[in-house]
């Protein structure tokens, strides 16, 4: 009686939501204009697709970086593949990486019909779910289709297991319609067969498999060359908030010859970071002028898309964002394979083990405040030789943890080693 009274609820709430929807689209569509494309493909329409694909949903940008190592090994073995997304950054991510060797759609919505519609169209050979995307008629129809579904990169923190339990029936069936679970961690592992997911393993991050490429090693060369000896303190995949945390630090305590490189997370961002900037009296250039930085800026705003690699590997240190509010944390590993020195807030609960085991390594620091960054970014720009420590720490760090991909590969593709249950 629960879950029928739990889907019959989730239904409703669909149904209800369903006149919103164009609105939603149009307006996120006015900051990023990717929305108003491809709206069919939301509803299960589009252009057809190859058959009997490998399938594999990421949300959004990390989580297609994160799926990359996987992608690239079912493609070395002849398979298809067929990558969904949410949002127009992360199918733009990952046209970027995979171009045309792999097809692209917008998973549709969570309506029953949208989801049998998809799955005519694709017919995929099975599907792999990053991270922890539950969409309980997603997972529904594709087991009645046949289609066998995995959840990989599984995370899940104390807070969401809380309230997944809240539809602990649903949440139920949605994590027993999926074949095999591979969890970050044991405690995520412990989470999820708590919450029931029957079949799990540990494969640790895939995140810690995505090296960076030589192109990118090389642009960061080069924008090292741009900017010259000064000191260059960059702050990464920075949320809305912590950029005038960040900026009136700056402004007030930073010497005169120190340019901050400050990346936003979100693209639709760029334009209100540099009027903020601009705001606090701070002279400011954007990557996209694609020029040599000149001596009076004090900010180089990195306006660009699948470059952090780049912007890690020309920086002396590296603030990861999301950590000085109560975002949750960004993705500190890429910093840490490049041999950037790290410096993360309070606030790292999406990458909680991650950070610990980092900072335990000698990769990173963890700072309080914005001054307290500030503070740490000096030490480490007059101390060469911590500098170059940490950088070394940050890459046998990431090697150590290597491997995640491999496991999840095996375990798509039959090797159920590991698995419990």
């Amino acid at each position: 009686m629960a879950i029928f009274l739990q889907r019959l609820l989730y239904a409703l709430l669909l149904w209800l939501a369903l006149p919103a929807i164009p609105l939603r689209l149009f307006v996120r569509g006015l900051k990023e204009r990717g929305y108003w494309r491809d709206i069919g493909e939301r509803f299960g329409d589009g252009a057809a697709l190859a058959p009997h694909a490998v399938w594999i949903h990421a949300v959004s940008v990390g989580e297609t970086r994160a799926a990359a190592p996987l992608v690239e090994r079912f493609l070395a073995q002849g398979s298809r593949v067929l990558l969904t997304c949410m949002t127009p950054a992360g199918r733009a991510t990952a046209g970027q990486l995979f171009g045309d060797r792999v097809q692209l759609r917008y998973l549709p919505y969570d309506y029953a019909w949208a989801v049998r519609r998809f799955l005519r169209r694709a017919r995929p050979a099975r599907g792999i779910i990053m991270e922890t995307e539950l969409w309980p008629n997603l997972v529904r129809e594709s087991v009645r289709a046949g289609v066998p579904l995995y959840l990989a990169n599984a995370r899940l923190s104390a807070k969401s297991a809380h309230g997944y339990r809240r539809i602990a029936a649903l949440t139920r069936a949605s994590l027993q319609g999926f074949s095999a679970v591979a969890a970050q961690t044991e405690e995520d592992a412990q989470r999820l067969r708590e919450l029931g997911a029957a079949r799990v393993m540990v494969s640790g991050n895939l995140k810690f498999d995505v090296e960076p490429p030589q192109s990118q090693l090389e642009l960061g060369a080069r924008f090292r060359a741009r900017i010259g000896q000064r000191p260059a303190w960059l702050a990464a995949s920075t949320r809305e908030g912590e950029e005038k945390l960040i900026l009136q630090a700056f402004s007030r305590e930073a010497p005169a010859e120190a340019l901050l490189m400050l990346v936003p997370r979100h693209p639709q961002r760029f334009d209100e970071v540099a009027e903020l900037a601009r705001s606090l009296g701070l002279a400011l250039q954007r990557r996209s002028e694609d020029r040599p930085v000149s001596a009076a800026t004090r900010v180089w705003l990195g306006d660009s898309l699948g470059e952090m690699f780049a912007y890690y590997a020309a920086a002396d240190c590296a603030l990861v964002g999301g950590s000085l509010l109560p975002h949750g944390g960004q993705n500190l590993i890429e910093a840490c394979a490049v041999g950037c020195p790290v410096l993360v807030g309070p606030h790292t609960e999406n990458f909680k083990q991650v950070a610990a085991q980092a900072v335990t390594a000698g990769a990173a620091v963890r700072v309080g405040d914005a001054a307290e960054w500030l503070a740490h970014a000096r030490a480490l720009t007059a101390n060469a030789a911590a500098r170059q420590r940490m950088g070394e720490h940050g890459r046998r760090f990431a090697e150590a943890h290597r491997g995640a991909a491999e496991r999840v590969f095996r375990l798509v593709s039959g090797d159920h080693a590991g698995l419990n249950g």
